[in-house]
């Protein structure tokens, strides 16, 4: 199997405090990884260290082949990165975005008329091209942040609480956009505080106080811990880390 992120004890610390403790992983090509856990336990530590945004403080770890100490220029340019805020900017245009970040991702000018042609054709915003992205509705935002992240075909796309602040109709349909990118042998690493969404993951881990306390499948999962849903194997792993099991 074709590993795209590996991490062995990665670990960040700030002065005393240990925000991420020893994580160990693999996400394979085309998987689709849940990275869960409640604010402050380690998630966006971690996946800033994976983007080659923050340096580890010990540990070893490889995204897309590239090392998250040396190549981290190398790692930036197969990734992309969707953050709640959509990562868009809302005084430019829907057409001037997509020209944007495609620049930014290297992207000949050849490849990003043609990738913008397919692009507003397959969301349906070939009428609102040349519409400012303020003016678009928030599920609109939300999918053209996505189609933008993966417009160079990155070998990973991290997406941060992507779909915080939306309504659960346009969850849905922005998770069909992560199937099709998974489908095409995009690795989605992904955050959220939404439990049902984590059984849409074909794996999940969950950090509790920066460690990563559980790792399998969602199902294995509910099994593992006798519940019904995420949420109670979410709530069953919080209380057991109170209680110091």
């Amino acid at each position: 199997m074709e590993y795209v992120i590996k991490a062995v004890k990665l670990t960040k610390r700030f002065g005393d405090f240990t925000a991420t403790n020893e994580i160990t992983f693999e996400v394979a090509k085309g998987e689709i990884f849940g990275f869960l856990g409640a604010n402050g336990a380690g998630k966006t530590t971690a996946m800033r260290m994976l983007c080659g945004l923050s340096m580890p403080s010990s540990g070893v770890a490889t995204v897309a082949g590239f090392d998250v100490y040396k190549e981290t220029e190398e790692i930036k340019k197969n990734i992309g990165y969707m953050s709640q805020r959509f990562s868009l900017y809302e005084d430019l245009t829907v057409q001037e975005n997509i020209r944007f970040f495609g620049g930014i991702y290297g992207l000949t000018n050849r490849d990003i008329k043609i990738k913008s042609e397919e692009l507003l054709e397959q969301l349906g915003l070939k009428n609102e091209a040349k519409k400012l992205v303020a003016s678009l509705p928030l599920g609109w935002k939300q999918k053209l942040s996505f189609s933008v992240a993966v417009l160079h075909h990155p070998k990973v796309v991290f997406l941060d609480e992507p779909t915080g602040g939306v309504d659960p109709v346009t969850r849905r349909q922005f998770w069909d956009l992560i199937y099709e990118a998974s489908a095409r042998g995009i690795t989605v690493f992904v955050t959220t505080h939404y439990m049902d969404e984590a059984e849409y993951c074909n794996r999940i881990s969950i950090m509790v106080d920066g460690k990563i306390e559980a790792l399998d499948t969602p199902e294995n999962l509910k099994n593992q811990f006798k519940a019904n849903s995420m949420d109670q194997v979410f709530y069953e792993l919080a209380r057991g880390a109170k209680r110091g099991d």
